[in-house]
């Protein structure tokens, strides 16, 4: 396995001393905390609402979330990653002692967790999901009636571009409309390359 693709596996699964390393650098890379805080914006979290994040990696976007929903909502997080689950837990040790926060080691592919939520996010890893139209159809069946859900992808492929994210918002944007999904709209935000927002509503 080159080196190349031994980084991109720890991405999509942070694992050991390496995983520690990469969890870090999620973190704290300027562009990747304006992702995460500018996805949990656009998915218009509200006082109160029950929201789960898929794949939380470092914990920002549950930060910014728990931040949202106030003393009455509540925030749920899975990750298929112990490394991740550390991490996380002690950004959010604050949120999670005073119950506004629950984060579970787990896979999209086998959610722990019934619902309803009034809003879901995914923020890059989608591309990890076996079955990822599969994978949506049971999370809009988790959504409460006019819940939200909140895809982002920023592809990573070299020479990627303003139009390969447009292309991957478009085949995310497919994905959740055979899963029953309406409402389909796409954000941008303005990194290099952009990080496309797809989001979507549940009848």
């Amino acid at each position: 396995m080159d080196i190349r693709r031994m980084i991109v596996n720890q991405f999509g699964h942070p694992r050991g001393a390496a995983g520690r390393v990469v969890g870090w650098v999620m973190a704290h890379r300027p562009s990747n905390r304006r992702r995460n805080v500018w996805a949990a914006g656009l998915l218009d979290v509200r006082p109160g609402d029950r929201v789960l994040e898929i794949g939380f990696g470092p914990g920002v976007a549950v930060a910014e979330l728990s931040r949202r929903v106030g003393e009455s909502g509540h925030v749920h997080g899975i990750d298929r990653s112990a490394v991740m689950l550390r991490q996380a837990s002690r950004r959010n040790a604050a949120a999670i002692r005073s119950g506004r926060v629950t984060l579970t080691l787990g896979e999209a592919e086998r959610l722990p967790l019934d619902g309803p939520f009034d809003a879901i996010l995914a923020v890059n890893t989608l591309g990890h999901w076996t079955a990822p139209a599969e994978r949506l159809a049971d999370l809009r069946a988790r959504l409460a009636p006019g819940g939200r859900i909140a895809i982002v992808s920023q592809p990573r492929a070299k020479g990627a571009t303003r139009d390969t994210s447009l292309e991957a918002a478009r085949r995310i944007g497919d994905l959740l409309v055979a899963a029953g999904f309406s409402g389909t709209r796409t954000e941008l935000l303005d990194l290099d390359p952009p990080a496309a927002c797809v989001l979507a509503d549940s009848p």
